[in-house]
């Protein structure tokens, strides 16, 4: 597959919908105990916050949907948590593959799979198989998955196949089809729930001239109609890609015709 232009190199198409929505999904767990609940309940109920959003994504003409699933730091939390994780992820892998294909949705998994046990890795493979031919939306999990690694990762490729590529030799076109989303096109919206207003290591190459989106809602509560208010206020972004805001006029006026 072509992998898609920097924005640092070419300008992007702009759409009232975002074409490639990337969102880190915060605040299972306090959503849970504000209601007194152990925070593995938290995420069961995320976890139906994401069919929602899927759906909605795909029903509005989202072509690409991320979620931040599981960062390689999310390692340190307490061992129960993490270990309730892995089985929830196998679980709604198994229960929802079936759906997603029905509903003509790729999935797709980044991130350092290596680290999940063999049911989970069989399952990823599986799963992704099953949907290959899927155009609706591209639905892309990212698993054990942290910024700087992906970065790394991408050079270290890229340097496998050009071995004899000195410094100066080192683009951006040359690294761009090593990075783990070279299939889609970088993220026009991000959103993170939950109130913290960082993009915590996630997407860092893709994120450099994305709009991002912080909402105090947390991700169970995160429902269609929120969708709606973080599209609402993206259309209302001025998406000048190092441009000044005159240059676009003459683009808005011929929009407009």
């Amino acid at each position: 597959m072509t992998p898609h232009t920097s924005s640092t190199l070419a300008v992007p198409e702009v759409s009232a919908i975002p074409r490639h929505v990337a969102i880190i999904m915060d605040g299972n767990g306090r959503w849970a105990s504000k209601r007194l609940m152990p925070r593995v309940a938290g995420h069961s109920e995320g976890l139906g916050a994401v069919k929602k959003i899927v759906q909605e994504c795909r029903r509005l003409g989202v072509e690409y949907l991320t979620v931040f699933a599981f960062s390689s730091e999310n390692w340190r939390r307490p061992p129960e948590e993490v270990g309730f994780l892995m089985k929830l992820f196998l679980k709604s892998l198994k229960g929802e593959v079936s759906r997603l294909a029905e509903n003509d949705i790729s999935l797709r998994l980044i991130g350092d799979l290596s680290r999940f046990d063999s049911a989970i890795q069989e399952m990823v493979q599986f799963s992704e198989e099953k949907t290959a031919g899927c155009k609706s939306l591209t639905f892309t999990i990212a698993a054990n998955y942290g910024g700087r690694w992906d970065i790394l990762q991408a050079m270290r490729r890229c340097l496998d196949d050009n071995p004899n590529l000195t410094s100066a030799q080192i683009t951006e076109e040359l690294l761009q089809p090593h990075l783990s989303m070279a299939y889609a096109p970088e993220p026009d919206l991000f959103i993170r729930t939950g109130g913290e207003q960082r993009v915590s290591n996630f997407l860092l190459w893709q994120l450099a001239y994305t709009e991002l989106y912080f909402t105090d809602i947390l991700w169970p509560d995160f429902d269609e109609a929120e969708l709606h208010k973080a599209f609402e206020w993206f259309g209302q972004r001025e998406r000048r890609f190092g441009r000044t805001s005159a240059q676009l006029a003459p683009q808005a006026m011929s929009d407009a015709v």
